[in-house]
């Protein structure tokens, strides 16, 4: 389907600079856009780009101020990036599918809600609530009494044990799995651990997603919690009475040890590790494998391992840079001393 500049720039509320009655038919990236499609620039990395690319419009911030000619069409926005993701989502196909394929296995005392979709070999246990329009893809396993709510994909080979609770709107990838046993054993004279059974559950809710791999540890006592708007990675590890605030998003291989706390409108990097029984407060932003063992306030910025504030992190890392320099000034005034006191 082909749209008009215009169309488009209405849509995201953009401000047209060149030919408004350009069609556009695709999307694609800067670098290998073509005649017919639209792309965007938000990262100044790419911004030698924009002036060979040949996509015939480029969504750009309203500050973009070229250093050069633009052979393309822009539309200027507040936020291309957001702009962009906006046009991507209403134009990009759409999954449809409803009904029940012919070798789920539904236990009688399910409830299943209107044009909901439950693939082959999917199975939902006893007791399961399941909310209209949600869609259960093949392979899943939904454990019994769980609750999952409206407008919600639950793609191939998810596992969501007992007692679980979902919330409407969120999307959880392939091979997921939520409800696992958490991560807990008493030492037992010394020599043995007993299991320490985990017969709490997990909450997500509403508009949340999960990327594929992930595993969330159900509590062993009340709930662990994914609040509203959190977005994770792919292979990440929440563990055990974690609570995740609102609208936080985490990068892959990240690890939450047990009953961690963490704030809302967090941003965190890939293979942050975090120790257990710690809070971490709101619009934290922690760069890519810090290793956090204490509580942080609110506002920080922390990288490094273990973690530190981020203007500490800079100064010390000149001095890491310098050790050995630092050092070999050190064993030269060390002989120069030595020599001094032989004299």
């Amino acid at each position: 389907m082909k749209y008009t500049l215009q169309q488009i720039s209405n849509y995201i509320n953009g401000e047209i600079e060149g030919d408004a009655q350009v069609e556009i038919s695709n999307i694609a990236n800067i670098k290998e856009a073509k005649t017919g499609d639209i792309s965007f620039l938000s990262n100044p990395k790419y911004t030698p780009f924009i002036y060979k690319t040949k996509a015939s419009a480029v969504i750009v911030n309203k500050d973009f101020k070229p250093e050069k000619p633009v052979k393309t069409n822009l539309i200027k926005v507040d936020d291309a990036y957001k702009a962009f993701s906006i046009l991507l989502e209403a134009i990009s196909p759409k999954i449809e599918k409803n009904g029940i394929e012919e070798f789920a296995v539904i236990h009688p005392t399910a409830k299943i809600g209107k044009d909901v979709y439950i693939g082959s070999f999917a199975y939902i246990g006893e007791n399961v609530v399941i909310g209209d329009g949600t869609k259960i893809f093949p392979h899943s396993y939904i454990g019994d009494a769980t609750e999952i709510g409206k407008e919600t994909n639950i793609f191939s080979n998810v596992s969501i044990y007992h007692q679980c609770i979902i919330g409407n709107h969120v999307t959880i990838h392939s091979g997921t799995v939520i409800g696992a046993d958490g991560f807990g054993f008493a030492p037992n004279n010394g020599d043995s651990f007993q299991k320490v059974p985990q017969v709490g559950n997990v909450i997500i809710e509403d508009y949340v997603e999960i990327g594929a791999n992930s595993s969330i540890d159900r509590a062993t006592l009340s709930s662990t919690i994914i609040r509203r708007g959190v977005k994770l990675d792919n292979f990440i590890q929440v563990a055990h009475n974690v609570e995740i605030g609102e609208n936080t998003v985490i990068a892959a291989h990240t690890g939450i040890s047990g009953s961690t706390k963490i704030g809302s409108n967090c941003m965190i990097g890939g293979q942050v590790g975090m120790a257990g029984h710690i809070k971490i407060g709101n619009n934290v932003r922690v760069g890519a494998q810090s290793g956090i063992i204490n509580d942080v306030p609110d506002n920080e910025i922390l990288i490094g391992s273990p973690a530190l504030p981020y203007r500490n992190f800079k100064k010390s890392s000149i001095l890491f840079k310098n050790l050995e320099d630092l050092y070999k000034r050190i064993i030269e005034l060390e002989k120069n001393s030595q020599t001094n006191k032989n004299d």
